[in-house]
């Protein structure tokens, strides 16, 4: 089997929650050594959202494996000496500390490549290190709020936020691959550089739609629960057996075979009130009608099979429990086990498949666990 890539690439993370541990778990999936600095006492506080993996946190487990964990009070002299001393001798810095702490602790990106001209830094914020909400709190839910997310996803009646941190796994992904970008550009130039990610400004990229949509368009779209705002028919359509079975049509061929060979009424695909999508939008309770009536005497097996049959895309609504026994993840065999103090878990491969190569799926650690032996590495020069 090949080196992973990252092979002998270090990585001082101070960080916590979600965003930068997403992103430097990845980096140490491809096989970075990942040291993370944690606080004395109760370490990352995602440490402590919950205890439901067997005393562990679920956010903890999923976004900190393969990393070493170092416990040090970077608040105390000689606690922040030796982070120093680490970073001096690292490839990157990745940090998501509260505004104006990274400037405190002296991780100043120009002094620091001062000292280590390979180093790259990136620091991952909330709002950006300037403008008026620079000093502002930013957590998931009120990045969704300001990034205008709630007011395009949940009902009419009332908004909802995205189930999963959306704003943070977006600012973390964009940080792992502008980390990767700046490692590949060292190679070239022989210098790192700074990198500065915004949650807003990372969920923004992604609300490109919507915003398009409002900016020209006169009107935003509206909340419309698990159907899509501007596509019809898209969404949750019930079954004869009491389910659901979620429709996904893209363009007007799609729409005449399911008229012709899942509804079995082909003269729908010339009626007036549904000739482009935009009317199916406009007359779509009416579309959900003649649809969920088509369906009222099949079970949702029966539906799915009509639909595969028709080339029409579609799916079942699955549970967690579902989901962790999916046939297609179980058939391409992307289920590993990971060490943690707590005895192996389960975790899904990184989505990213290399031919030849496996990713290092390492332990997640114990808080402290690695503290003595790097204290010990980067000692007094």
């Amino acid at each position: 089997m090949e080196a992973l890539p990252l092979r002998g690439v270090t990585v001082v993370a101070l960080e916590q929650a979600v965003a930068a541990p997403f992103a430097t778990r990845q980096l140490a999936d491809l096989g970075a050594r990942v040291i993370k600095i944690e606080r004395p006492g109760a370490g990352d506080f995602a440490r402590g959202y919950d205890e439901t993996v067997r005393g562990m946190s679920s956010h903890f487990v999923w976004l900190n494996r393969g990393k070493e964990s170092v416990v040090l009070d970077v608040k105390d002299p000689a606690g922040r000496a030796a982070l120093h001393r680490i970073v001096d001798r690292a490839d990157v810095l990745v940090q998501n500390l509260a505004p104006g702490a990274a400037e405190r602790l002296g991780l100043i990106p120009g002094e620091l490549r001062s000292r280590n001209p390979r180093l790259i830094t990136c620091g991952i914020s909330g709002y950006g290190d300037a403008g008026p909400y620079r000093a502002k709190k930013a957590y998931d839910l009120l990045v969704q709020c300001e990034a205008g997310v709630l007011s395009v996803t949940g009902t009419p009646e009332e908004p909802a936020k995205v189930g999963i941190s959306v704003a943070d796994i977006a600012a973390g992904m964009y940080a792992y691959s502008g980390i990767l970008t700046a490692l590949y550009e060292r190679e070239r130039t022989g210098r790192g550089t700074d990198l500065s990610v915004a949650m807003l400004e990372a969920l923004g990229e992604w609300m490109g739609y919507p915003y398009y949509y409002a900016a020209y368009g006169g009107t935003p779209p509206g909340r419309t629960g698990a159907e899509h705002a501007t596509i019809a028919p898209y969404g949750p359509h019930r079954t004869g057996d009491g389910h659901q079975v979620f429709i996904g049509l893209q363009n007007e061929r799609e729409w005449a075979a399911l008229c012709e060979h899942v509804l079995r009424r082909p003269e729908l695909a010339r009626d007036e009130r549904f000739a482009r999508n935009s009317l199916r939008v406009e007359h779509r309770a009416e579309l959900t009608a003649l649809i969920e009536d088509a369906f009222a005497d099949a079970t949702t097996d029966e539906a799915v099979r009509r639909l595969d049959e028709a080339g029409i895309a579609n799916a079942r609504l699955r549970s967690m429990e579902e989901f962790a026994g999916h046939p297609q993840l179980a058939a391409r065999d992307r289920w590993r086990q990971v060490g943690s103090p707590v005895g192996p878990l389960n975790a899904l491969l990184p989505p990213v498949t290399v031919a030849g190569r496996e990713p290092r799926m390492g332990a997640v650690p114990a808080l402290g666990e690695h503290t003595a032996a790097v204290l010990a590495e980067f000692g007094e020069p």
